[in-house]
C-alpha cells in the first residue's frame, strides 16, 4: 500500500517549540505498544496445571494482567518470567545464531513493525501517533520509554521501518531510549539485581531522561516535558514521578497524556498538585505540543 504521508509533509511548515523565543524546549517521551503503534506482538500466559500456552494481545493484557492468577478470566493462569521461554519472549530479542535456526534476520520487533506497515493505517496507528509524528517531524527531542525488553538499538531499527515506508519524513531526534525490561538498561537505571517492576523501571528512566535533556541541551525555566502512556498502573507512577520532578524544577512544565482504552486525559503538574483535563479526542492532543 503506498503512503502519502510523506506527500503531505513536504507542504506541511516546521514550527517552533512553544518556548524557542524565551530559550526553552520541548521535550515528549512515548511508550510505544498501543501508543504509538498497535503491534501484533502476543503475550503468553501458562496454565497452572498443564503448562499450556494462551496468547493474549497488548490491549487484552493492559485490561487484565493485574488479575492474571487471582481472579476472572485468567485465574488458572500464570505469568513466567524466563526471558527465552516465557510470557514476554516475543518482547526480548534473540541471539544472533538463535535467529539463523529459525531462518531468520531480523528481531521479533523489526519483524512486527514491518507486518503492520502492510495493513491500513486504521489498524495500527495508535493513538498518539499525531503527536508522535509531529515530534519527528519537527525534530522534537523524544525518549522511547516501552516496557519491551529489546536492545535500544533495536528500538530504532523498527521505528527506522516508518521512515523507510514514507510514515515519517526523516529519523527522530532521540534523547533517550529506554526499553525498561532490557537487563542492560535494567543496570543501567540502577536495578542490579532485577526487583523491580515495569513503572518504577519507567520513573527511572523518565528522570534520567529529564536530566539527559539539561546535560544536552541546557536548563532553562522554559523547557516543557511531556509523556503519553496508556498503561493505569504506568500512569499512577509516571504522574507521581513528574509531580517530583516539578517539586525539584518548579518553573518547568510537566504533564503526562493519558491514552488508556480510547481516553484521552491531559494530567499537568501545577503548583505540586494534579490538573487533569479530559480531552475529547486524540486529535486535541495535538495543541498541547505546540
Amino acid at each position: 500500500m503506498k503512503s502519502t504521508q510523506l506527500e503531505f509533509s513536504i507542504q506541511r511548515p516546521k514550527e517552533e517549540d512553544r518556548n524557542f523565543h524565551k530559550g526553552g524546549r520541548s521535550f515528549y517521551f512515548f511508550d510505544f505498544d498501543d501508543n504509538i503503534a498497535c503491534l501484533t506482538t502476543p503475550l503468553i500466559l501458562f496454565h497452572k496445571a498443564n503448562g499450556s500456552e494462551l496468547s493474549l494481545s497488548s490491549q487484552e493484557w493492559a485490561l487484565a494482567h493485574a488479575t492474571i492468577g487471582k481472579s476472572g478470566q485468567y485465574e488458572d493462569y500464570e505469568i513466567r518470567y524466563d526471558d527465552k521461554e516465557g510470557t514476554f519472549k516475543h518482547f526480548r530479542d534473540q541471539e544472533i545464531h538463535e535467529l539463523e535456526k529459525l531462518g531468520r534476520k531480523n528481531q521479533v520487533f523489526e519483524s512486527d513493525v514491518a507486518h503492520i506497515l502492510g495493513l491500513s493505517d486504521l489498524e495500527w496507528k495508535g493513538p498518539s501517533w499525531d503527536c508522535f509524528y509531529h515530534s519527528v517531524f519537527n525534530q522534537r527531542p523524544i525518549s522511547i520509554i516501552t516496557a519491551r525488553g529489546h536492545g535500544p538499538d533495536t528500538i530504532k531499527k523498527g521505528i527506522g521501518l516508518f521512515v523507510d515506508h514514507g510514515w515519517l519524513n526523516q529519523t527522530p531526534n532521540y534523547l533517550t531510549v529506554y526499553p525498561v525490561s532490557n537487563t542492560s538498561v535494567r543496570i543501567e537505571l540502577g536495578d542490579v539485581h532485577q526487583k523491580l517492576g515495569v513503572a518504577e523501571l519507567k520513573q527511572r528512566a523518565i528522570r534520567n531522561s529529564v536530566l539527559k535533556a539539561f546535560e544536552v541541551y541546557g536548563y532553562s525555566d522554559h523547557h516543557r516535558f511531556g509523556m503519553s502512556d496508556d498503561d493505569p498502573k504506568n500512569l499512577h507512577l509516571i504522574i507521581e514521578e513528574m509531580t517530583a520532578l516539578k517539586t525539584q524544577f518548579p518553573k518547568i512544565c510537566f504533564f503526562v497524556i493519558e491514552t488508556f482504552n480510547n481516553r484521552f486525559v491531559k494530567h499537568e503538574i501545577v503548583e505540586s498538585k494534579v490538573q487533569s483535563d479530559y480531552l475529547k479526542s486524540n486529535s486535541e492532543q495535538l495543541p498541547l505540543l505546540k
